[in-house]
């Protein structure tokens, strides 16, 4: 099972840790959420879960626990400017639908 990082994500990733002085890197997640089942989650890791599966890619590291890796098996995180919008973006192979706004997806 893997998850990948663009180059752009992992810029963002260094950075974001950077600006805030500390971590490791981020935990990638999903949870039961929205119209559709599920949302992904992103939040700072300042210290490993044992548990967790890390991936690291241009100098950047994303854990993601183990509950949540089926779910994400074969995502890319990416980080992408569009207009006055700019975050995260993720391409997951295995989304079978979204709901309208974007905040979550089904399996």
């Amino acid at each position: 099972m893997s998850v990948t990082l663009t180059e752009q994500a992992a810029v963002q990733i260094r950075r974001h840790l950077e600006t805030r002085g500390k971590g490791l890197g981020l935990r990638l997640g999903v949870k039961s959420s929205g119209c559709s089942g599920f949302s992904y989650q992103l939040e700072y890791v300042d210290s490993a879960d044992p548990q967790d599966e890390l991936f690291e890619q241009f100098g950047a590291k994303v854990y993601v626990a183990p509950d949540s890796l089926p779910y994400l098996h074969g995502t890319e995180l990416d980080y992408a400017r569009e207009g006055l919008n700019e975050g995260f973006r993720f391409h997951n192979p295995n989304e079978k639908g979204a709901c309208g706004c974007g905040e979550s997806f089904t399996v």
